[in-house]
């Protein structure tokens, strides 16, 4: 692995040659909607016949495709044509390639990143897919290297890196799909284990075990790929027709993701001869997520599911660990020859430098075993009703997800759609698990026999990666506590003649109950005199951009968990990403006069801050911007708005942060929403955090952001008049010319 000193050089250098060359480059021009569909690679596609793309003033494309395979062709080109950059990192992420182009402080993240094998992954789920779903993909691909081949415009983010796009690899495209197929528990594992080695470990794991309010750690380095391209996130919901204005069902949801330009979805429109339908996609990944066709539509949430075990090898006679030798390219440097292990429990994941491991510990991971999420997916958008929904789900592993369903036919359910070992019901001892725990793996369950729901006599469907009911097997050990699924229960489950407008307003919701719990703990202990006690004893629990009340709260929370007695309480708080039950369970432990003590210091210490910002939108902001936004003096060319923004933690609109010492900035929370109308076939409201469009310069860059900030949405019809009128440019993929 390359030095310290080497890591500092080649960060320098990086910097400094982006920072000249984007000096050079000047400032954005500005691309109009016409002159980026001018790209497109219409001519000699590898199409059958003509296909027809029907574009949005904001660049969300409707396909029309005489038949199936015509379709993946021309969402191949979609993607490259709106996230080739986007995609290109991806794909050099997926397969531990990053240091080709950024230097030797990306060599130890290659490491990683080629040690829990993404490629590996890729070509197993590759072997078991079925000839419908394979011939799909590679599909896809051709249109994906179709655009990549005619684009005569490099990406400026591509150009300042000197990385042109090159023609993808099935064995790539599948293994960006694994990639965003990781593991929730990954992001736990990475901040708690390097808590092990403390003397009171084994206390602190036996209280977080069992804890409702551990869990989603924010993290840096590999974690941050995890928050990025995996799906740790989100909320969605189905409302039943009795109790919305149309007597049909309203499906809603915003997932919760890293905040980036480009966003991580792209909308699109489609229609052949299986499917008709629109939705949101990943870049690169040839499947509708969240969507609705004619007949059904579907959401969902991250499981949360425990599809991982690490495993410890010391000792173990029976590991069979083979090794290889990878090169990793180094920009600037020498290639690095690394050794990637593979135990026969999985990957020797203790062998990456970057995580600090101490001991062999090896990753066993459902997704390193075959299955067909493409085939499953493919199926959920060809569905008509609860049944094909159900069994196109049967066969489905990773990455767990809850899955929420409505129909035009007034259904409303959900499916837990994972595939998990047996494992026992009781709490483990420890995060690593010893070798003999592989043997709940040798039978695993799948969708069929997880908990499921259909029709419930309430009317409300509602997740928010929270606890699934319980059930014979262990589907997880770390879910969000339940803030966000209370409070959707409680606003869906009053409303009456429900429309698209009020789950708009429901996106846009704020409040946290157990922010007020926590508050009216501290409340008898606040001194008198600071204002900021005043306005926490007067706050309704809403994370308004303006509110006092929330600005002052934060501030005396972060101040008394500098306070609290135990260093080892402080450790964890620091992994959690929503820590309030945890910090109320430890104040309840206090002795009146210590939490006196505590809360009266840290009410005196928050003043000041108080003071100066104010509200709670002033010191919580929202910087939106390309990752080049962060280089000096040039980076406000690629910044697109640092403004205040509203939310917490476990508000349901999300905006997470850590405890708060100062102004900070939001790096994860809800980038994307959607609702859909079962009522109207054109009743379908998408926006996303930025914009449709992943070029810089792009005048559909950024421009869904103002009517992110207000709660608003954008129609994506499915009717093919109504398209032809609200999707004005066209452009026609055309087969190959006939020669002689």
């Amino acid at each position: 692995m390359p030095g310290r000193f080497a890591v500092a050089r080649d960060g320098v250098r990086l910097g400094l040659g982006l920072w000249v060359r984007a000096m050079r480059a000047g400032r954005l021009p500005q691309i109009s909607v016409g002159e980026r569909l001018a790209m497109v690679a219409v001519a000699d596609a590898p199409v059958q016949r003509p296909v027809r793309i029907a574009w949005s003033d904001r660049q969300i494309p409707f396909i029309d495709a005489e038949c199936d395979g015509d379709l993946a062709v021309a969402l191949g080109v979609v993607h490259a044509h709106l996230r080739m950059a986007q995609i290109e990192m991806m794909r050099r992420i997926a397969t531990g390639r990053l240091a080709e182009v950024l230097g030797a402080p990306a060599a130890g993240l290659d490491h990683a990143l080629r040690t829990i094998g993404f490629v590996e992954a890729g070509r197993t789920c590759l072997a078991a897919m079925s000839p419908e779903g394979r011939d799909w993909v590679e599909r896809f691909l051709s249109g994906l290297n179709h655009q990549i081949a005619s684009q005569t415009a490099i990406p400026r983010d591509l150009a300042l890196i000197d990385a042109p796009p090159k023609p993808w690899r099935l064995e790539e495209l599948m293994a960006v799909m694994r990639l965003a197929s990781t593991d929730f528990t990954w992001k736990v594992w990475l901040r708690l284990i390097k808590l092990r080695g403390r003397p009171d470990w084994p206390t602190s794991w036996a209280r977080l075990i069992g804890s409702d309010a551990l869990p989603e750690p924010s993290l840096g380095g590999l974690g941050a790929v995890f928050d990025r391209f995996g799906r740790p996130g989100s909320n969605a919901y189905a409302l039943a027709g009795a109790r919305t204005a149309s007597g049909k069902p309203l499906m809603g949801g915003d997932p919760h993701l890293g905040i980036q330009l480009p966003n991580l979805w792209i909308a699109v429109g489609l229609r052949s001869p299986s499917y008709h339908a629109v939705g949101l996609m990943v870049p690169a990944v040839p499947m509708l997520a969240p969507g609705r066709n004619r007949h059904i539509a579907w959401g969902g949430t991250n499981l949360h599911a425990a599809s991982s075990e690490l495993v410890r090898l010391k000792g173990r006679t029976d590991a069979a660990v083979r090794a290889r030798r990878d090169q990793i390219g180094v920009r600037w440097g020498r290639t690095r020859d690394v050794e990637v292990r593979e135990s026969a429990f999985g990957p020797v994941i203790s062998d990456v430098d970057l995580l600090g491991i101490d001991e062999p510990l090896a990753l066993h991971w459902m997704g390193r075993r075959p299955s067909d999420e493409v085939t499953a997916l493919l199926d959920v958008a060809g569905a008509r009703d609860w049944d094909s929904f159900r069994a196109a789900l049967s066969s489905y592993a990773v990455p767990g997800l809850t899955l929420v369903y409505a129909d035009a036919a007034g259904r409303i359910g959900r499916v837990t759609a994972a595939t998990l070992p047996r494992r026992p019901p009781t709490p483990p001892v420890d995060i690593v698990s010893e070798a003999d725990a592989l043997d709940h793996w040798r039978e695993t369950v799948g969708p069929d026999a997880l908990p499921q729901a259909v029709d419930p006599p309430e009317g409300v469907i509602a997740s928010a990666n929270d606890e699934p009911p319980p059930g014979a097997i262990v589907i997880g050990r770390f879910f969000s506590p339940p803030d966000r699924v209370a409070r959707l229960r409680q606003l869906l489950g009053a409303a009456e003649g429900a429309d698209v407008p009020f789950l708009a307003r429901l996106q846009l919701d704020v409040a946290a109950h157990s922010a007020l719990q926590v508050r009216d703990r501290l409340a008898p202990h606040l001194p008198p005199k600071p204002s900021v006690s005043a306005a926490v004893a007067d706050w309704d629990g809403r994370y308004d951009e303006n509110s006092a009340g929330a600005l002052g709260f934060e501030l005396i929370a972060g101040n008394i968990v500098q306070r609290l007695p135990m260093p080892a309480t402080r450790a964890i708080y620091a992994a959690s990403w929503h820590a309030l039950g945890l910090l109320d369970r430890e104040l309840a432990r206090l002795a009146p006069e210590a939490l006196s003590g505590i809360v009266v210091a840290a009410t005196r210490r928050s003043e000041w801050l108080f003071r100066y910002y104010k509200t709670w939108g002033a010191i919580h902001r929202l910087r939106l911007g390309h990752p080049l936004m962060r280089l000096p003096l040039v980076g406000r060319r690629y910044r697109v708005g640092d403004f205040p923004v509203g939310g917490s933690n476990e508000t349901l609109m999300k905006s997470r942060h850590g405890f708060v010492r100062g102004r900070h900035s939001v790096g994860f929370g809800a980038q994307a929403r959607h609702i859909f109308d079962l009522s109207d076939m054109d009743a379908n409201h998408l926006v996303l955090l930025g914009g449709q469009d992943g070029w810089l310069g792009s005048t559909t860059f950024a421009d869904h952001l103002p009517l992110w900030r207000k709660g608003e949405l954008i129609r994506v019809p499915m009717r093919a008049e109504t398209v032809r009128a609200e999707h004005p440019h066209v452009t026609v993929l055309t087969p190959p010319t006939q020669r002689a």
